[in-house]
């Protein structure tokens, strides 16, 4: 059994003059999403033996303050293929997990993690999904459970989405700003 927790990078600053969006960083809101999600993921006690993500400036913030939320640090490994990839080549990386894994967190951007849930998860009346459909927003976690030995074996329509909580799930001062 293999189990991987996807989480969406927290809200960044689209104010920030930075010349390239790779370099983005964090605003308030979303350093105080992603250090509630931190705090989240140790409360149901998740633990993850391998994190991979994107190395974009947003990400590494992020993971900065799930970190400081979760209590301790996650030895994570960049990936530049995460940054602003596809579901497929997400799933190009989750297929090439080492084996030895059996909880892997990886985080990366939009609209690729959402696009990856719609093509593991099977179309199921359970709500979960389409909660996912209608929208992932920023440092929202979705878990997925495949019944496999190795990551390879990972297959669209293969998961169960066990759990997707977004930030205003947990504080509803962290959903959409309102005009």
């Amino acid at each position: 059994m293999k189990s991987l927790t996807l989480l969406r990078h927290a809200k960044s600053g689209w104010d920030d003059p930075v010349a390239r969006d790779f370099d983005r960083p964090l605003n308030g809101k979303g350093k105080r999403a992603a250090a509630m999600m931190g705090r989240y993921l140790r409360t149901i006690g998740l633990s993850f033996d391998h994190v991979v993500a994107s190395p974009a400036v947003r990400v590494m913030e992020t993971l900065d303050e799930i970190e400081r939320g979760y209590g301790r640090a996650l030895n994570t490994a960049w990936d530049r293929r995460l940054y602003l990839a596809s579901a497929e080549t997400l799933l190009d990386v989750v297929r090439e997990l080492p084996e030895s894994t059996d909880d892997v967190l990886l985080v990366g951007h939009n609209p690729g993690l959402e696009d990856l849930v719609l093509m593991l998860v099977p179309e199921v009346a359970d709500g979960l999904r389409e909660s996912v459909e209608r929208k992932y927003p920023t440092a929202s976690v979705a878990r997925m459970a495949f019944d496999v030995m190795d990551w390879s074996d990972v297959n669209a329509g293969g998961a169960v989405l066990e759990r997707f909580v977004r930030p205003r799930d947990l504080d509803p001062t962290l959903g959409p700003d309102q005009a």
